[in-house]
This record gives C-alpha cells, sequence and structure tokens, in this order.
C-alpha cells in the first residue's frame, strides 16, 4: 500500500507551486487534507523549515530551504523520519536541477511540471523499497530531528483558516493531475491533418504488403512492421500533441526515432522524397509538440 500519497514543490515567499506528483486519490480525507496543504504552503514564511500537521489518519510534512520547499501527504503510520528523508532528497532533486533565479522568476503554477518525472521516482523508491541506500541520511536526519524536533500545526489556527477562505490561496489552488494546454495553432492543425495523412498511407501499404506477404513470401514481414509501426506512432504523436503527457520531450523522441528507422528501412518500397517527406512531418510535428506549453489558467476544482 502506498505510504507517500502526494508530494509538491512550493516557492516558499508566496506558496506559488512549481511542480507535483499526478496522483489520483477520490478519498475524501485525502481531499480535505489536500485542500489544507494548498493553505499552508502560502504562510510558510510563519513556520521553521520543518514542520508536521496531523488531519485524521493523514499527516502533512514540510520542508523548507531557501526559495523552496518540498511537501507531502503521508499515511500517519509512515515514519516521521521516513517522511522527511524522503522530503530532502526531493529538495535536492529540485535544486540540483533548477537554479533559484528560475524559480524566483516563475509567474504561473506548475512551471517545472516535468519535474513530476523526478518527484514518482523518488516517492515509488521511498514507498516501495527498505530504502537501504538512505540509511546515511536516515541517521543524519533523525538526528537533526530529535535536536530540532518539526513544528507541530494546527490546522484548525485561525491564521491557516483564513488562508482558506480569504482568495489568497485560491490564486494557486489549482490540482496538478489535470493540465490546460494552449489553444491549438494553424501549424498544429496543419501537423495533425498531416500525420493523419502520414499514418493511413503507412496503414493502407502496410494492409496491401501483409496480404501478399501472407500468402505468396512470408520474408515481408518485417517491411510490413515497418509500415504499422509508424501507423502507430503517427497517431501517437497527434495524442501528445492534442492532450498533456508527462515525459513529453522523451515520448516524442522515441516515436520520431522509429519512424526514422522504420522509413530508412523500408528504401526499395519508397523512393528517397517519400522517405524525405514522412520523416518531415514527424520532425515537424514533434516540434509542434514541444512547443506547445500549458495554458496559464489552469482548471479550477472548485476548492
Amino acid at each position: 500500500m502506498s505510504m507517500i500519497l502526494f508530494a509538491c514543490v512550493v516557492r516558499v515567499r508566496d506558496g506559488l507551486p512549481l511542480s507535483a506528483s499526478t496522483d489520483f486519490h477520490l478519498d475524501q480525507d485525502f481531499l480535505e487534507c489536500r485542500k489544507k496543504l494548498k493553505a499552508l504552503s502560502s504562510i510558510l514564511t510563519q513556520y521553521p523549515e520543518r514542520g508536521t500537521a496531523t488531519e485524521r489518519d493523514l499527516s502533512i510534512h514540510f520542508h523548507s530551504s531557501g526559495d523552496i520547499a518540498c511537501m507531502g501527504i503521508c499515511r500517519n503510520s509512515y515514519p516521521t523520519v521516513m517522511a522527511f528523508c524522503f522530503l530532502e532528497e526531493l529538495q535536492w532533486e529540485f535544486a540540483t536541477t533548477y537554479d533559484g533565479s528560475s524559480v524566483g522568476l516563475a509567474s504561473r503554477p506548475y512551471a517545472f511540471l516535468e519535474f513530476d518525472n523526478v518527484i514518482q521516482k523518488v516517492k515509488s523508491r521511498f514507498n516501495y523499497t527498505n530504502c537501504a541506500q538512505t540509511a546515511f541520511n536516515m541517521e543524519k536526519i533523525q538526528e537533526e530531528l530529535r535536536l530540532q524536533p518539526p513544528a507541530l500545526i494546527r490546522l484548525e489556527d485561525t491564521a491557516l483558516m483564513n488562508g482558506m477562505v480569504n482568495g489568497h490561496t485560491e490564486l494557486h489552488a489549482e490540482s496538478a493531475p489535470t493540465y490546460r494546454m494552449q489553444p491549438v495553432s494553424p501549424l498544429g492543425i496543419l501537423s495533425l491533418v498531416l500525420n493523419i495523412m502520414c499514418g493511413a498511407l503507412n496503414l493502407i501499404r502496410g494492409v496491401h504488403l501483409a496480404e501478399y506477404s501472407f500468402q505468396e513470401d512470408r520474408t515481408g514481414i518485417g517491411k510490413v512492421i515497418a509500415f504499422l509501426l509508424p501507423f502507430v506512432a503517427c497517431f501517437l504523436l497527434c495524442y501528445l500533441y492534442l492532450f498533456y503527457s508527462s515525459a513529453r520531450k522523451i515520448k516524442v523522441f522515441i516515436l520520431f526515432v522509429t519512424i526514422c528507422i522504420c522509413n530508412i528501412y523500408l528504401y526499395g518500397l519508397r523512393n528517397i522524397w517519400q522517405i524525405l517527406f514522412h520523416i518531415g512531418v514527424a520532425s515537424f510535428s514533434s516540434h509542434q509538440i514541444l512547443t506547445r506549453q500549458v495554458s496559464e489558467k489552469q482548471p479550477d476544482f472548485g476548492v
């Protein structure tokens, strides 16, 4: 059972969420706890660098360092020292990936949403392994917690509850799992049309070649696959353009390389201009995907 349910990185001075794990939990206690975490994130300057708050069967932990704070929601049964080890490692990973100036200049929520991939990896390691490799760090954190225990925060405090209702927190109350993309551009529509056309051409050629290969010459199976793989890749590129997905760069790179390799393999069945056309469409589509950004206005979940 997962012990760390949610994690995020926020800017300390104003609680702006910089990145968060894309976790889907419909439990009402969790949803209420996440609302209070968002409220708490806006007043972190009032507390020391480490703090803990308890909400029924869940706990909110935070660790501030410099301009950023890492926050998490864990089950009460999860050891506090492990929770702070997790947050410290998350803080270290973020600090080594992004510099202070980029954090200070961030103007919209989840400006570093691609960091979700790192959050998920670290969270998975602390959730599902014994974390033997962090034993030394655990001893260090345990000693720090003994010398300076984390602040125990009452979520019912007047200041915190005011933060939830005075509108300040709701500036950044958006939930991480869903992102609204910028409007589709004319070039984006063109890339979709070209991708659908290339996918259809690959499918038609692949089906015709498959009919011949299965009836006459089974040595052509490799070329059938080389037609069908780009067919799938073209429609996956359409999906990546239309909808937000984590690790977009890696996925786009894999799909682009697949299309290139398959088309080069098909030299002979396709001439050089046909190959260049398919690779050119894949390149154009990849560029459109990677340049289409998340909209600054995030969806409101009624928080």
